[in-house]
């Protein structure tokens, strides 16, 4: 269960750290470029304890899948970005693979 929430967090700090990146205007504010800094750095730390025990591939489908998901939600929520139909529709996807790989596959540790 531990692998898990590392993956978890491993993801939370890739969508702050991608949130702030955005929020950096170019590393031009220091805040945001600082948080950019110190939430990748726990995002690798945390998804190289996770690789302990969760195959690479199956961890970075998870974390690459749902980080998707969650900086396409935040983009729309906090930075007023707008999406198609055909956007929604691949995120979806992208989601919906991520729930195959973790329901279904032989490959992800249950």
């Amino acid at each position: 269960m531990q692998n898990w929430l590392f993956l978890a967090a491993a993801i939370c700090f890739e969508v702050v750290a991608t949130s702030a990146l955005k929020a950096s205007e170019g590393f031009s504010k220091l805040w945001p470029s600082v948080l950019v800094v110190a939430g990748y750095a726990l995002a690798f730390y945390f998804l190289a304890l996770t690789l302990r025990t969760i195959p690479v591939g199956i961890a970075y489908a998870i974390w690459a899948g749902t980080g998707v998901a969650l900086i396409t939600l935040i983009g729309w929520l906090f930075f007023s970005q707008t999406l198609d139909l055909a956007a929604i529709i691949g995120i979806l996807f992208i989601v919906i693979g991520v729930l195959i790989l973790n329901v279904f596959s032989q490959a992800a540790p249950h």
